[in-house]
């Protein structure tokens, strides 16, 4: 119940920025740390360049210092919108899924970001998190293609990878989208500094924007 109370009093802190920016003090986005060997550490310019571009475009006080916190931990009920990312494998505990589970049921959101070669092991950890549960496609019409980007192709392709169409697949527990899994687009690539992959300025700009509906959705939701 104490996690939880955190957990609230941060989303409600958070919830009111988008009414008034300078009401709010600096809330982070968190990026999280699982087990298994892949690199969670992936893009570490990612999250705070979205947190600039949402305080910019939205109009949030997004702290660009993201935070990190271990999928297992009392800490994830801090923070409202966590970020998870790599290229291998991802593995959860049963105290981890438990945890996580507790988490995205008492209100919490998930981005899940295929920076390329998670796809087999994230659909087994989600599966150990919401065994009722399976991941689905959004259509093109889902609220998180139409924030405050319009994104009426769904999910934009940022990177090749194996030159599979991007694809945005979702978690629902009671009518409430708790996961939201962006697959073959590779957003945290285009969100970090313009030297690191050197991607043309129109794709990282839709990367932001997409982040920045992500963002949008997953605290007004």
């Amino acid at each position: 119940m104490f996690k939880k109370t955190i957990f609230f009093f941060f989303l409600a802190i958070l919830l009111s920025s988008f009414d008034n920016a300078n009401n709010t003090e600096g809330l982070k986005l968190a990026l999280m740390k699982y087990s298994g060997g892949g690199d969670w550490y992936a893009n570490p310019t990612a999250l705070p360049n979205l947190s600039k571009f949402c305080n910019r475009e939205l109009g949030t006080n997004l702290d660009p210092n993201y935070a990190t916190v271990e999928v297992g931990s009392a800490e994830l009920f801090n923070y409202p919108f966590v970020h998870l990312t790599g290229h291998g494998n991802v593995i959860f505990s049963d105290a981890d899924a438990e945890n996580l589970r507790n988490y995205l049921i008492g209100g919490g959101f998930l981005h899940i970001d295929d920076n390329y070669g998670m796809d087999n092991y994230v659909r087994v950890a989600l599966k150990k998190v919401f065994p009722e549960q399976t991941l689905i496609e959004l259509p093109w019409q889902h609220e998180i293609y139409n924030q405050r980007f319009q994104f009426k192709n769904g999910l934009p392709k940022i990177h090749k990878h194996d030159d599979k169409a991007a694809q945005g697949f979702g978690i629902l527990w009671e009518g409430r989208l708790v996961v939201f899994y962006s697959y073959e687009s590779d957003l945290g690539d285009g969100w970090e500094d313009p030297d690191v992959h050197k991607d043309p300025e129109e794709l990282r700009q839709k990367a932001l924007k997409m982040g920045a509906n992500i963002i949008q959705f997953a605290f007004e939701q």
